[in-house]
């Protein structure tokens, strides 16, 4: 056999792939002979294996499965030379790596691929929009844009890009060598372009790509295409890398801190994704429950949500809000941890009620088990449960509060500096105040019922996981750009990214809440001639908010390839991952370094978070911070 054959890679993961392809028709067959049905050859059947079974036999060709196999089998495991830790080349991000700041960069860029995709199918669907009427597709390949654009990037983008910042930035923030799991933490991020591999395929499937929403809501999914496999089983390769990769950061943070690393030393944005990976390890399996409930309904009849045979359809919608509500805060608090990273250091302030805090990302993650039935005021579920999710959709608003009035008064007498890092986290406090608002409105029952299922959703939605998550998540590219590539972004095309984003965001988004409450439907791929000026007018600025990421683009392509050099500590950061070089070492830290002091002393003569050096380790605490308004910033 040829050795590129018998080496874990892209040759040996093509080979595997078309062998799990035979694998597939072989088991299909013959369990469909064994149990006497007729036809033999059931191409639904073939394609249910196929899209659960191809994926493993792609990543075992890849080699992601070697060593498990090899500890398996009871054979001595090979001395680990870490060949495969560290990029050599460009060409080592195509590859498995054990390295968490490859890994990092490799769901940085993949995530930022799936957003692009993502957005051009935005870009499709208001051309399709800008006037009534149909212009380019019909009505079902329209509920397939919006359905594929919408799962995308959530589970493709959001929430996988803040893993992938995290992965880079927080074994270096806490002082240790690499996550716990490197072997894990490869396989979880190589899930992620099978799930979004497979999104994208259903287009190719018979009767179109699926079409229910990400939501998928039953019956719609267990009787829709062929297609509606395609998300329903790329669901679970998203769901299975994310807590993967979640078990790995809560592993990672309480057993790898450095010396003196104790939790209340912990930066903002270690917390957050400890908060994060919390609520993903107990949401996530709910959303792979709802997805397999409705794949064996699909493939064997176990009618699960089919009315006719004794099934619960509103069941369906409890188990995935149960997930998909928890989820929104998925989305949201790494990035509340990378907003209190950029103010600090940009404003020159100790954060806020530091404390307070920490404890508002816990509340969150309690709190957010609570409101899952707000999303379920219309669904015809008892009526008594609806009081008490307005209750408590409006309680949550309470730790989210705690947070903005901290980032402010961090803020306050601050010497701020407004680049482009800046620029983004100050405009996801007015994007994400927006939202918020919406969203204590949407927690009342009676504007519900008026605006359910209409633009004044969709207006509330992007304004929390557009004008909030995106917003964070270009401030802690901008932020990191220097640490993970060594070199400098251009701050113009910075600058100018930012206020076309913030200008045509605004003018996308804004109008949808008035032509929401006018009564305007959402999910309709047409619409009444009365909101016809309106959505024109939507178009041609989410046609600019579209233009506006290509600056962007261009600005990290251009800028990672030739930009200037970048020093080790640019922002004057006291976290640990500025304290190294750009980019930092492969194995992080040349000494284990000592953590004498917060993360956030600025303002206090001589302050240090962390020292290097065995002649530094008897090295005095700094002295206490300076109080929560202090106006000394340093």
């Amino acid at each position: 056999m040829p050795l590129a054959l018998r080496q874990p890679g892209w040759t040996r993961a093509a080979l595997y792939s078309l062998i799990g392809i035979v694998f597939a028709y072989a088991l299909s067959l013959g369990a469909r002979a064994g149990l006497g049905y007729d036809p033999l050859l059931d191409g639904e059947a073939v394609l249910r294996v196929a899209l659960l079974g191809v994926p493993f036999f792609f990543l075992v060709g890849l080699g992601l499965f070697s060593y498990w196999f090899r500890w398996a089998s009871g054979a001595p495991t090979l001395p680990e030379d870490h060949s495969g830790h560290g990029a050599k080349s460009w060409k080592s991000y195509f590859y498995p790596n054990t390295d968490h700041k490859v890994i990092g960069i490799q769901y940085v860029v993949t995530s930022f691929f799936f957003m692009f995709v993502g957005g051009l199918m935005a870009m499709l669907i208001r051309a399709e929009l800008a006037a009534p009427g149909r212009q380019f597709v019909d009505a079902n390949t329209y509920n397939g844009l919006f359905s594929v654009h919408a799962s995308l990037l959530i589970f493709l983008f959001i929430i996988p890009v803040f893993a992938g910042l995290a992965n880079y930035v927080l074994p270096l923030m806490i002082g240790a060598p690499d996550m716990a799991f490197p072997r894990l933490n490869a396989l979880s991020f190589w899930l992620l372009p099978v799930a979004g591999t497979m999104m994208l395929s259903s287009f190719f499937a018979p009767g179109g790509s699926f079409a229910s929403g990400w939501t998928a809501y039953a019956t719609l999914s267990n009787t829709a295409p062929v297609g509606q496999e395609f998300f329903t089983i790329g669901v679970q390769f998203a769901g299975a890398s994310s807590i993967a990769t979640a078990l790995n950061f809560l592993v990672t943070i309480i057993t790898m801190r450095a010396p003196g690393m104790s939790f209340f030393r912990l930066p903002l944005l270690v917390w957050a994704n400890f908060a994060t990976s919390l609520l993903v390890v107990i949401a996530t399996p709910f959303v792979a429950a709802s997805q397999f409930f409705v794949l064996l309904d699909r493939s064997l009849g176990f009618n699960f949500f089919d009315p006719g045979q004794g099934g619960d359809v509103l069941m369906y919608q409890h188990v995935f809000w149960f997930y998909s509500h928890p989820a929104v805060y998925i989305m949201m608090l790494p990035g509340f941890g990378i907003v209190s990273e950029v103010l600090a250091v940009k404003s020159r302030k100790p954060v806020f009620g530091y404390r307070m805090m920490a404890f508002s990302l816990l509340a969150i993650v309690l709190l957010g088990f609570t409101v899952w039935a707000h999303h379920m005021f219309v669904s015809g579920m008892q009526g008594w449960i609806r009081v008490p999710m307005m209750v408590t959709t409006a309680i949550i608003a309470v730790p989210t509060g705690i947070k903005i009035f901290s980032w402010l008064a961090t803020l306050w007498k601050g010497v701020l500096k407004l680049d482009t890092p800046m620029l983004f986290a100050m405009g996801f406090l007015t994007m994400f105040v927006l939202g918020g608002i919406s969203g204590v409105m949407l927690a009342m029952i009676p504007l519900t019922i008026h605006v359910s299922d209409t633009y004044f959703i969709v207006a509330h939605i992007h304004y929390v996981l557009f004008g909030g998550s995106l917003f964070t998540i270009f401030a802690g590219v901008y932020f990191w750009f220097p640490k993970m590539t060594g070199r400098m972004y251009d701050e113009k095309l910075g600058k100018l990214h930012f206020w076309l984003t913030f200008i045509f965001f605004n003018v996308t988004f804004a109008p949808m809440h008035l032509i929401g409450v006018q009564g305007m439907p959402r999910r309709v791929a047409d619409y009444a001639d009365q909101f016809a000026t309106w959505n024109l007018i939507i178009s041609l600025a989410a046609f600019g908010t579209g233009l506006s990421t290509l600056v962007f683009a261009y600005n990290m392509v251009a800028s990672w390839r030739s930009g200037p050099r970048a020093e080790a500590n640019p922002w004057r950061s006291l976290t640990l991952e500025w304290q190294v070089s750009s980019p930092p070492p492969v194995f992080n830290f040349d000494e284990i370094p000592t953590i004498v002091g917060g993360p956030y002393e600025y303002g206090v003569p001589g302050a240090v978070h962390g020292v290097f050096g065995g002649d530094q380790l008897a090295a005095a605490p700094t002295s206490p911070p300076a109080p929560a308004g202090s106006s000394t910033p340093a």
